[in-house]
């Protein structure tokens, strides 16, 4: 079954790459998801296939070394990889956040510092908002750096929540710069914290950054989520992002702009696990038998795939709707919102409808969509809870139609 029918024009160029990207899913992703579930291992062998498709580098520009596409056709990837497992997914969506930021806020010299290696692969990146005590209220952050004597800065503090926390080279990490600002997001700085990609503990240049053992999850597993620990980790002034006469107090802005492009990420990838959950509904009701037919024939099995299949499409719709705004420039965080809310219950309303549809097999970790169960949960968390998702919503609708 192929998703995205008749409803999405695709350029020659998209097709091309949406079908590459599907069967790298079928053939690599899929048949080996099981094994680095189960195990909660980093899917190495998949993470350098993926560097020589250059999906490291899909939106960042070609003097870069990129392919400098938008943010649609990455969207469209997202769901592919996502189709095959949402970890994948995780591994490229933050890197990809990182690169966001670079080139939209980063100055000329850290731009030709860090995307040529980004694009290939040979750096990622994560990027780095949560705390232990806090999630959705960002304006309460507690980490912070000041400047020391030598013009360096001194970041101290705990970050939560970092997906490819230990692995990534770079971390984009926003912390209180301004402890006296009137309000809290006007003295926020986004830094570019460099880190020895897989050291638990940080030496030399990058002492004072500690990652403490990965966080053990229901789902979303293989693809690590750290703490994040700074304890006299010093950042040169040059790594604020966009330098530090033009960065300096404002990484706030600079990062919800980044979750806005984020949110269709996460839209993409409730498209992807929905997809996948039809799929296999579509394939288990045809095989099963009760009474004497296929399940399939029975009318309360179509119901339910006729529900999931019009949620795929009507979310795939709003987030190539949300993606396209963003990429023609127009401002899209109502959409993004929408589409992010909207697909990622999506995800999880086709994924436990798919798992009834199973039966007792649902439960059973023979069968896929137990774990597509434990991973479809996180959609509704990251990059802003379905609550969140509904207050940007409704303060952003009040917002265009004021009387």
């Amino acid at each position: 079954m192929t998703p995205m029918a008749v409803a999405i024009d695709k350029t020659d160029e998209q097709k091309a790459i949406c079908e590459m990207v599907r069967q790298f899913a079928d053939e690599q992703i899929l048949p080996n998801a099981e094994h680095y579930d189960h195990e909660d291992a980093f899917p190495e062998p998949i993470v350098e296939q993926m560097k020589e498709l250059g999906l490291f580098g899909v939106t960042i520009p070609e003097e870069y070394g990129g392919m400098g596409l938008d943010l649609t056709t990455y969207a469209m990837i997202v769901e592919e990889l996502s189709r095959g497992w949402i970890s994948i997914s995780g591994v490229i969506n933050t890197h990809f956040i990182g690169s966001y930021l670079l080139i939209k806020f980063g100055n000329e010299e850290q731009k030709q510092k860090y995307l040529p290696r980004m694009a290939t692969g040979e750096i990622r990146a994560a990027f780095s908002l949560s705390e232990p005590e806090l999630g959705s209220d960002v304006a309460a952050i507690k980490s912070a750096a000041k400047k020391l004597d030598d013009g360096a800065y001194e970041i101290n503090g705990q970050k939560m929540w970092v997906t490819n926390g230990l692995r990534s080279d770079l971390v984009f990490v926003l912390v209180k710069t301004d402890p006296n600002a009137e309000k809290a997001h006007r003295g926020m700085t986004c830094f570019i914290a460099e880190k020895e990609a897989g050291a638990s503990e940080n030496t030399g240049a990058y002492r004072g950054l500690i990652v403490p053992p990965q966080l053990r999850k229901m789902g979303y597993k293989g693809v690590e989520s750290t703490e994040l620990v700074f304890d006299g980790y010093r950042c040169p002034a040059e790594n604020v992002l966009g330098g530090e006469e033009a960065g300096l107090n404002k990484g706030f802005p600079q990062m919800m702009d980044a979750l806005e492009v984020g949110r269709v990420n996460v839209a993409a990838r409730g498209v992807g696990i929905a997809q996948r959950a039809l799929e296999l509904a579509l394939r288990y009701s045809q095989e099963r038998k009760t009474f004497g037919k296929p399940i399939a024939q029975h009318q309360a099995i179509q119901f339910k795939l006729a529900d999931m299949a019009t949620q795929v499409d009507a979310a795939r719709l709003m987030t190539i709707r949300a993606a396209r705004m963003k990429d023609a420039g127009e401002r899209s965080d109502l959409e993004a919102g929408m589409a992010k809310l909207f697909a990622s219950e999506a995800g999880r309303f086709c994924v436990e409808e798919s798992f009834r549809i199973h039966g007792g097999y649902g439960y059973s970790k023979e069968y896929e969509i137990e774990r597509l169960y434990r991973d479809a949960p996180l959609l509704l968390i990251g990059e802003g809870t379905s609550e969140i998702q509904r207050m940007v919503i409704g303060k952003k609708l009040l917002e265009r139609h004021k009387i």
